[in-house]
């Protein structure tokens, strides 16, 4: 079971953030195809101290994605406060992924 940090789109100057539980469509691991539906793009994939993996845009700053918060802090659990991580991110088990 993984868990997607989604951003929303702000209706004020701030974007928000809400967490929520994810599968994979075949039950056991993540297709690319889905993650880069959930990242809007391509994917870049960033191993947390903890064995899980993060999965982000890679383009996400370039981008100009809002600050995903929650995703954040799950980064700086693990490297401290050295970057910060737009747009949705996907927190998963590194053997979710295909």
């Amino acid at each position: 079971m993984a868990t997607l940090y989604r951003y929303t789109e702000p209706d004020n100057a701030f974007a928000t953030c809400e967490e929520e539980t994810v599968e994979p469509k075949n039950g056991t691991d993540f297709t690319l195809e889905e993650l880069q539906g959930y990242v809007g793009g391509y994917i870049e994939i960033i191993h947390l101290n903890d064995g899980r993996i993060m999965v982000i845009n890679e383009e996400g700053k370039l981008l100009g994605l809002p600050l995903n918060m929650l995703a954040t802090i799950q980064y700086q659990l693990s490297y401290g406060p050295l970057d910060q991580i737009v747009g949705n991110a996907l927190v998963c088990k590194n053997t979710e992924v295909l």
